[in-house]
């Protein structure tokens, strides 16, 4: 399988296991805006007819993994009609399920900012690794908005109701040594340990 789009690129890194990699194009930052939404909806509908698919591992081209949602694109969302609204919304929080029901392990390699929407990709897959110099949070509340792609179910599964409401609420950026004891992410390791090996098949 390969893909390359203005905000993700796709390719076959070894027999069955597919890297997605978050590059958007002409921008300092990854963030999930209108065209990174529809190729992430592209690519997840291309894994999901991929028959020899035994692995996926999602990572950042750029400093940080991906710093949320583009704000800039807000205020049309919230001129939309509220019934319109609403389906846009089940319709991106779809990708997300389509993602976390592959049928197979995926790995997030959590380089840098994963937050708001950045974060929620994470919690879609099956395991987090961060980088010692990563940091994870659900900063909405800031703005006065709700996770919208379904952090606020995930989240709890890890790291349980009190603690996910703790964090959604405060909105506080989290570090990766706080992520990996309350359980939100799997792994913690130094930025240039990028070759490390996955051993796909013990997870299968």
């Amino acid at each position: 399988m390969e893909f390359n789009g203005e905000a993700l690129q796709c390719r076959m890194i070894e027999d069955g296991v597919v890297e997605m990699t978050f590059d958007l194009q002409n921008e300092s930052v990854n963030k999930f805006n209108r065209v990174t939404m529809e190729e992430y909806r592209k690519v997840v509908s291309l894994l999901g007819k991929e028959r020899n698919l035994k692995g996926l591992l999602i990572n950042s081209a750029k400093e940080a993994f991906i710093v949320g949602a583009d704000i800039n694109e807000f205020l049309g969302f919230f001129q939309m009609p509220l019934d319109e609204l609403t389906e846009q919304i089940k319709l991106q929080q779809q990708i997300f399920l389509d993602m976390e029901n592959l049928g197979i392990p995926s790995v997030c390699a959590i380089n840098g900012y994963a937050l708001g929407g950045g974060f929620e990709i994470t919690l879609a897959a099956s395991f987090r690794v961060a980088s010692t110099k990563a940091k994870v949070g659900l900063p909405e509340v800031k703005l006065g908005l709700l996770p919208g792609f379904g952090g606020t179910t995930r989240l709890p599964r890890l790291i349980g109701a009190d603690n996910a409401l703790e964090w959604a609420a405060a909105g506080d950026e989290k570090k990766p040594e706080d992520a990996l004891k309350a359980g939100a992410v799997d792994a913690v390791v130094e930025p240039d340990q990028d070759n490390i090996q996955l051993r796909w098949p013990l997870w299968g």
